[in-house]
């Protein structure tokens, strides 16, 4: 059996009844010695031993039936990332207010306008005929994103007293930052949300440059320069769930006629 054919084997798709409700689960086998359960944005797995018998799979997940419908509960409850096509005229959030978008064919080009009397921005994009649109818009945000993350990492380097260091993007699925030797990269889609929890997550990682953990004492130093540490986490944890994710819009058919 091939590689493929491996690995198709030690994942596989099934369905148990707990309480009597339906769930389905992603099975993934591996050389491990016990039996492990995952619920995430992409539902419930169930990591399990190579040898270990499908009947003992399944009473594992009905000894933790109560857990499992919790978690899955509580995780259709949560936000969920509004998928928006775009379109001319489409409306989304940078740094936490309406930015309008203006969305034509040509000549590549990206400009942006500042806040009008209502408080709205807007960016003129312009792809050509072979470019996406939505990774166009992704493209101009990670740009704005990296300006902008310079200038505040700047800002908050000089207040806690440490060299500026480099600064990078990143999109991982579960950070919105991280700090090592070589610098601090931020996600880019902190862009969409207002400057003060940007702020709590720059003034969190520039933070690491002098203590690399989470002891009282980074905590103490974070608190310095943002004044409601408590309070950013809860509304990051809250709208970070919720942010935009950019798709294409989809083309109309052709008509034709033969």
């Amino acid at each position: 059996m091939g590689r493929q054919g491996v690995s198709a084997a030690l994942r596989s798709q099934h369905q148990i009844h707990l309480l009597g409700r339906p769930v389905g689960y992603h099975l993934r086998r591996s050389a491990r010695r016990t039996l492990g359960l995952t619920i995430d944005g992409r539902g419930l797995s169930v990591a399990a031993p190579l040898r270990a018998p499908h009947s003992a799979v399944e009473a594992f997940l009905k000894a933790h039936d109560r857990w499992v419908l919790d978690k899955l509960t509580a995780l259709a409850a949560r936000p969920q990332a509004a998928k928006l096509a775009v379109v001319d005229d489409l409306s989304f959030p940078l740094m936490g207010t309406p930015c309008r978008l203006t969305l034509s064919r040509g000549r590549a080009e990206v400009r942006w306008i500042a806040a009008d009397a209502d408080d709205n921005a807007c960016l003129m994009l312009r792809c050509t005929t072979r470019q996406s649109p939505a990774e166009c818009l992704k493209r101009a945000l990670q740009a704005r994103a990296l300006s902008y993350f310079e200038g505040r990492v700047a800002e908050f380097a000089l207040r806690i007293g440490v060299p500026v260091p480099p600064v990078g993007l990143t999109q991982a699925r579960t950070r919105w930052g991280s700090c090592s030797a070589r610098g601090i990269r931020l996600h880019w889609r902190l862009i969409h949300l207002s400057p003060d929890l940007i702020d709590y997550v720059v003034a969190h990682e520039v933070a690491h440059r002098v203590h690399m953990n989470h002891s009282p004492r980074f905590w103490a130093l974070v608190a310095q320069v943002i004044p409601d540490v408590g309070g950013a986490r809860l509304r990051l944890r809250q709208l970070g769930r919720a942010l935009p994710e950019f798709i294409d819009a989809a083309e109309p058919a052709a008509s034709s006629i033969d």
